[in-house]
């Protein structure tokens, strides 16, 4: 065994051994529990960063472990490859997305290769190969015949100059991005999953993930966001104007109506107000999105239209207002600001009436119209005032009382709202899977048929950002009809990209199988055991993925109901504060690292720096002293192994010293087990398993030191190996074992090893401590006590005192009492 560590020797070593073996391919094995671990896939950018680095080698270390403790573990590794950067990329390079895609996905495989993880590589996929979209394609017209994917129109940021549509971060104060020119929004036709059907369940099953974070949790509940109220009508000449409220209870101080820009009672209104027509084009051009609402400014305008109060027969104004969105339910709202805050701001900006109808006793509670304070909203401890006959009520009561009424009069119907709303699964960009669906005069929305399936992206393309190539490709969009033969053109948006990314977990189990989107061998994974990424995903992915999963079972494709059991959000990688961004010029280079100190320290490093669920600041020195532990390490082994071949381990003939670092050993190993599976905070178990190191360092050379020191050295390079795989490998043949490391079974622990003689104590004196002791493990509580009375220091603290009392916690310490 070589004296130097030589990390480049030894990692290309290790993945030689693993890729002519392959080390990492799994099969069905029903004689073993299935462990199914999976770390969020990467977009393939080009390079990998310290965020994927430390993301990636998070889920090695527990799919490593996992193998180590008997299961049959799979960990799969693929590529999220369409998206707006590669177009972005396109046009930046000259060069077609597919292409630019291809060649950063062999860059990263390598670097991935490079890094170690333990990836059944036979299963890789990418979402932009037609024998992965094409499944989803199908799925999709199985949906569309069951009526859960359907066409509407909705709002889109519309760049005319470019002839295409934005995401929200591209447009930039109102204008593209790209050319500078006004975006306006724009109503077109756009294809939805009926999400909305599944509210109850995905909110319900919530309760069913109890090891996912509390924090997405409660996330994923408010964005689903079930409310309890009430859907009730307004007159407006004739025709129901209706609205949702939760607060039914304050119906009575609704004293005006907002709608949205697009609603139709605004845009009447508009046909013969020049003012509000300019208004609500101005409003049209602003790219709203919900979470927006709390801090912009709310603006508004008055149609001059008014509607008739459904109990009170008053007649209330209808306002145009920029805080009520148009796919948000339908689109107006009753507005009450007297006990609403958004409501009031609006109200005092444009002086329109404030009624309070809701009181709440005690000397804290005095109601200024003028001025907002927060339990104006409140509903419990309430009374109902200013309501007419409702008057007296508690919230409960008026809320009941009004809704009954509203029912009687067949002006309002109890109901269960929710926030979530359908999903978007269309895009009118090129790099993405084309939706399977053929518009034809005759017949309107038809699926391809199945024999026709994938429909295949072209990837030759001239890409300059400027539309869609597919609207400048009849050989893509010229068609028939496959119901009728007649002249027809395929669809020309593409899926969203979540649609991919929605149920790639699941394709892994099967990703071979070119028959079917999945079969038994995928159900057989299902669901992923642990799922590891950002909490940036906490809503929109995990939601999505959730979603997705429950139309797979009620296909029969999968027969559980939710796709991941355990979740782990791993933190941020920080340096000099914040996150590490190109744009804020504070990246490290994981290639650079690697080249200069191997794969197996920046492993260590993005492992013992911090919990996973934390963030971790970037620290160069933390870098080299990871990589001095292994140097160290790797000494330790190479002096043991130039010696003589160790004795047979005879616990019985130990002395104290050896005796307390194999207690030390086996203490190591029962923390460590610990810190990988229950805990999952693999920084302690990295502490721990150094605190070991430095106590074998203290060893002789006598036959039982060396028996002692390589049952130790086995046991570190064994608890060590899910996170630094190379040098555990190397150094588990050093040892003289011929056996893989990785069908090595992890460490148990020697019971045996764990008793005491002795242990020490802590003797307080009226709190403060004063001695340490040690003590009979087997010494009687009297015992104790007199041992603790005797100590010099003790009796220095006692000597002009009356002991009171003598508190002894077995096992730790002595607590006297004296005056």
């Amino acid at each position: 065994m070589d004296e130097q560590y030589d990390p480049q020797a030894i990692e290309q070593a290790a993945q030689e051994h693993w890729l002519t073996h392959n080390s990492f391919a799994v099969q069905m094995d029903d004689t073993r529990e299935k462990f199914y671990c999976l770390s969020m896939f990467p977009y393939p950018s080009g390079k990998l960063h310290m965020g994927h680095v430390r993301n990636y080698t998070i889920g090695d270390a527990i799919s490593r472990y996992q193998r180590m403790q008997g299961r049959n573990v799979l960990q799969p590794m693929g590529w999220d490859a369409f998206g707006l950067p590669a177009e972005n990329a396109a046009i930046k390079h000259n060069v077609p997305p597919a292409k630019w895609t291809a060649e950063n996905i062999v860059e990263m495989r390598a670097q991935l290769r490079q890094l170690g993880f333990a990836y059944d590589w036979d299963r890789e996929i990418a979402t932009c190969d037609p024998d992965y979209y094409r499944w989803e394609q199908w799925f999709f017209t199985r949906l569309f015949d069951k009526g859960l994917a359907y066409k509407k129109q909705a709002e889109v940021n519309w760049c005319e100059t470019d002839q295409t549509v934005l995401a929200n971060e591209q447009v930039i104060d109102g204008l593209c991005w790209r050319c500078d020119n006004p975006v306006e929004r724009r109503e077109i036709d756009q294809w939805f999953f009926k999400i909305t059907d599944y509210a109850e369940e995905l909110l319900a099953d919530l309760d069913k993930l109890e090891h996912w974070p509390e924090r997405v949790r409660t996330m994923q509940r408010n964005w689903i966001g079930r409310s309890e109220g009430v859907e009730l009508d307004f007159d407006f000449n004739g025709t129901p104007l209706t609205v949702y409220t939760t607060r039914p209870d304050t119906l009575m101080g609704a004293t005006y109506l907002a709608v949205a820009v697009q609603h139709p009672v605004a845009k009447q209104a508009a046909a013969d107000n020049p003012a509000l027509a300019t208004f609500i084009e101005e409003q049209s051009r602003v790219k709203v999105a919900e979470a927006d609402m709390a801090t912009m400014e709310k603006l508004g305008m008055d149609t001059g239209l008014r509607a008739v109060h459904p109990l009170s027969g008053e007649s209330v104004p209808i306002w145009v207002a920029n805080f009520v969105l148009m796919s948000y339910g339908s689109g107006a709202v009753m507005s009450v600001p007297g006990h609403d805050e958004r409501d009031h701001a609006f109200a005092c900006k444009y002086g329109l009436p404030i009624v309070q109808v809701v009181d709440k006793a005690g000397d804290d509670y005095t109601y200024d119209a003028t001025t907002w304070h927060d339990w104006y909203a409140d509903k419990e401890g309430t009374t109902s005032i200013n309501s007419g006959e409702f008057d007296g009520r508690d919230f409960q009561g008026t809320f009941d009382a009004i809704a009954d009424r509203l029912e009687a009069l067949g002006r309002g119907t109890r109901k269960v709202n929710f926030r979530l709303r359908d999903w978007g699964v269309s895009r009118q960009r090129y790099w993405g899977a084309p939706i399977p669906i053929i518009n034809c005069e005759e017949c309107g929305s038809v699926t391809v048929p199945e024999e026709d399936l994938p429909v295949v992206l072209p990837t030759e393309v001239e890409f300059e950002g400027v539309g869609s190539p597919l609207k400048q490709m009849p050989e893509f969009y010229v068609t028939q009809c496959p119901n009728c033969g007649g002249a027809a053109e395929r669809e020309t948006d593409t899926f969203d990209t979540f649609m991919e990314s929605s149920w790639y977990y699941a394709r892994y189990g099967c990703a071979n199988n070119h028959s079917a989107m999945l079969d038994a061998e995928a159900d057989y994974w299902a669901p992923v055991d642990q799922y590891i990424g950002g909490i940036e995903h906490a809503i929109l992915h995990l939601l999505y993925s959730r979603f997705y999963h429950k139309l797979l079972r009620d296909e029969g494709l999968v027969s559980s109901d939710e796709p991941f059991t355990r979740l782990l959000t791993q933190g941020m990688v920080l340096k000099d504060g914040a996150k590490m961004s190109k744009s804020k010029g504070n990246t490290v280079d994981p290639q650079s690292l690697i080249d200069r100190f191997g794969a197996d320290t920046v492993r260590l490093f993005s492992m013992f720096a911090a919990p996973p669920d934390q963030s971790l600041e970037w620290s160069d020195e933390a870098v080299q002293g990871a990589n001095r532990f292994l140097k160290r390490l790797w000494k330790m082994a190479a002096a043991h192994c130039a010696g003589e071949a160790p004795a047979a381990l005879d616990a019985a003939s130990l002395d104290d010293r050896q005796r307390d670092v194999r207690r030390k050993t086996h203490e190591t190993i029962a923390k460590v087990s610990d810190d990988y599976g229950r805990r999952q905070t693999f920084n302690t178990a990295i502490a721990a398993v150094m605190e070991l190191c430095n106590e074998v360092g203290k060893l002789d050379e006598s036959d039982q030191d060396r028996a002692v020191r390589a049952e130790a050295l086995h046991a570190i390079v064994l608890m060590l190996s899910p996170i630094v795989p190379h040098i555990c490998h190397a150094l588990w043949q050093a040892l003289g074992e011929t056996d893989d490391i990785l069908n090595v079974p992890w460490p148990g622990v020697d019971e045996s090893a764990l008793t005491r003689d002795s242990i020490e104590m802590a003797v307080q004196v009226n709190g403060k401590l004063r001695a340490r002791m040690d003590v009979p493990a087997d010494a009687a509580r009297e015992a104790v006590e007199e041992l603790a009375l005797q100590q010099d220091n003790v009796r220095k603290f006692i000597a002009d005192a009356t002991v009171r009392k003598v508190i002894v916690v077995p096992g730790k310490l002595v607590n006297i009492v004296a005056k």
